[in-house]
């Protein structure tokens, strides 16, 4: 499947806000921070015009799209699911993309970044209700129970997060160990992403 393999720092700082693209703590993740605020290019800015709403539109979608590793085909499929869903399309489509697998063992702790939990799934080393699973975009469900296998918990990123007693989980996951479960799906308010999707739902009703 084509994935973006180029810069990650060049995104986030294309967004102006840390993507979650780096493990925090690395000396990579604190030289994004420094330059966040500066856009990618050797020129820097180009003007200070005051955007349109659709360059507003265009850049929450993107900012959403690449905070959770998505092409722009899956991410409108989303969008598409999304719609058919009584209630909020916004509401809707976060919850679509929280439910993730690979979002899911990055909201759990037990990979540092997204990426890293999409390799992780993809390479064999997610199991949900002891079957293994390598597709990062699975839908979980209510009661799953997530984990690694035994090779996948001696990765050095893992064991660390593992070993990280201040870390907290969401309140709509649980964990005990290197075990999580699903315990219902998220509420808007209960994902801490700096992502307003009524933007993206204009973008997309053009």
């Amino acid at each position: 499947m084509a994935r973006y393999t180029g810069p990650k720092n060049r995104l986030a700082r294309r967004e102006g806000v840390d993507l979650g693209l780096k493990t925090p703590g690395s000396k990579a993740h604190a030289s994004l921070l420094r330059r966040l605020n500066l856009p990618p290019g050797q020129h820097g800015p180009k003007g200070k015009r005051k955007p349109s709403d659709y360059a507003l539109q265009l850049r929450e979608k993107q900012k959403a799209r690449r905070m959770y590793g998505l092409l722009e085909r899956q991410f409108r499929n989303y969008y598409k699911q999304a719609m058919k869903v009584k209630g909020n399309t916004g509401d809707a489509l976060i919850k679509q993309l929280e439910m993730r697998l690979d979002n899911i063992l990055y909201r759990l702790g037990l990979a540092p970044t997204r990426a890293a939990a999409r390799q992780f799934v993809t390479h064999g080393h997610t199991l949900v209700n002891n079957q293994k699973m390598s597709f990062p975009s699975y839908q979980v469900q209510i009661d799953d129970v997530v984990t690694l296998k035994p090779k996948g918990l001696e990765i050095p990123a893992v064991k660390k997060l593992l070993a990280d007693k201040t870390t907290t989980t969401a309140n709509w996951l649980e964990r005990k160990g290197p075990v999580g479960k699903v315990l219902r799906k998220p509420e808007r308010s209960e994902v801490a992403s700096d992502i307003n999707e009524q933007l993206i739902v204009e973008y997309y009703s053009r």
